[in-house]
């Protein structure tokens, strides 16, 4: 077939116009932010026989499913999806949070990594949310996501979780303000925020200090930066760590037996974290083997079961006699966090409860 030299040109033109939208293309694409998303597993990747039925199976989906299920996604930020572990929550461990900070610490040396996304179970975030705040050594964002019901359910929520996770771990504005949770339109700061509800999907609260900001359909608004230390402030390193110590929490109840404060210590326990009522009391029964741990090398932090307020040092206790350090703002969960990684080098009395009133 004849070309034309009209159709030549029309051919030109064509090609000119594809090179002008793939310039386009590639310019908006660097425009936007590179954003990792490490996948653990947990109840955003849970699937379920029907949408209705309450029980399911967390982590049956691989990130990848995850990232295409959710439209728009790869507007918000250039994604890649690393599987890190595949878990509920409840099984959560050490050996899987030490391989992710030092992942995230890791892929956080390169320019080309802006931010990163984490999609955890619920039940356990909270601890590995404060792990990482201590953790990873980047003021890079990091945003834990989760969600209530599993990606089979009528009316998921994980998807909009994901969507909006995305977009604050995309902006700049998010950097330097520590490892941050989104979930149901909330920014929760690492330290303050605590699971308060077995099924709703407003179950996250910061019930001491508050929101850090908010998110709606990618649209994020910082109310504030958590002030504790963290990230590249914290002194705590675990490059080199591959086990930390055993740290027991026990909860107190009226009438509390000691037995299990005496069998944590004799059971190699090198911490204990009492949850205890009120202000981080105990019965006189339990006051003494806490104290006798004490004497063995035990280190025990007062925290208490009650959701807000603080631990006082030397309030209800005279903790400066019996040598017990007091947990501050910590729940129960998240002082387990710290004094583990605090029990990875020598302190002082002195030196634990300052780490508890900056941390």
């Amino acid at each position: 077939m004849q070309v034309t030299r009209k159709t030549s040109l029309a051919i030109a033109i064509a090609i000119m116009a594809l090179a002008v939208h793939l310039q386009v293309a590639d310019a908006q694409a660097a425009k936007k932010s590179n954003v990792v998303i490490l996948a653990t597993g947990g109840t955003i990747a849970g699937a379920a026989a029907t949408g209705t039925q309450l029980g399911y199976t967390s982590g049956a989906v691989g990130i990848d499913v995850m990232i295409a299920a959710v439209p728009g996604i790869t507007d918000l930020a250039n994604l890649k999806g690393e599987q890190i572990s595949n878990v509920g929550s409840q099984d959560m461990s050490f050996a899987i949070l030490l391989t992710l900070a030092k992942r995230i610490n890791e892929l956080a040396k390169s320019p080309d990594v802006d931010g990163f996304v984490i999609t955890h179970g619920t039940d356990t975030m909270e601890e590995s949310a404060y792990f990482l705040n201590l953790t990873c050594k980047t003021d890079k964002p990091i945003v834990m996501v989760g969600s209530m019901r599993p990606s089979t359910a009528v009316s998921a929520d994980g998807p909009l979780n994901l969507y909006n996770a995305v977009a604050v771990a995309a902006d700049p504005n998010s950097k330097g303000r520590g490892v941050l949770l989104v979930m149901n339109d909330w920014i929760h700061g690492a330290h303050s925020l605590t699971k308060t509800s077995t099924t709703a999907v407003q179950t996250f609260m910061s019930p001491v200090r508050g929101l850090v900001g908010t998110v709606s359909y990618g649209k994020d608004d910082f109310y504030s930066t958590p002030g504790w230390k963290h990230t590249t402030q914290s002194e705590f390193d675990v490059a080199q760590v591959a086990t930390v110590p055993r740290v027991d929490v026990i909860f107190v109840g009226m009438d509390a037996s000691p037995e299990l404060i005496n069998a944590s210590a004799a059971g190699g326990a090198k911490g204990i974290v009492l949850a205890g009522v009120g202000n981080g009391n105990m019965n006189k029964a339990l006051v003494t083997a806490a104290a006798n741990a004490v004497k063995k090398g035990v280190v025990v932090v007062r925290s208490s079961r009650v959701i807000t307020g603080t631990v006082g040092r030397n309030v209800e206790l005279n903790d400066d006699e019996l040598g017990f350090i007091a947990s501050d703002e910590l729940n129960p969960q998240k002082a387990r966090i710290l004094l583990t990684l605090a029990l990875l080098k020598p302190h002082t009395p002195a030196e634990l409860q300052t780490l508890f009133r900056t941390y």
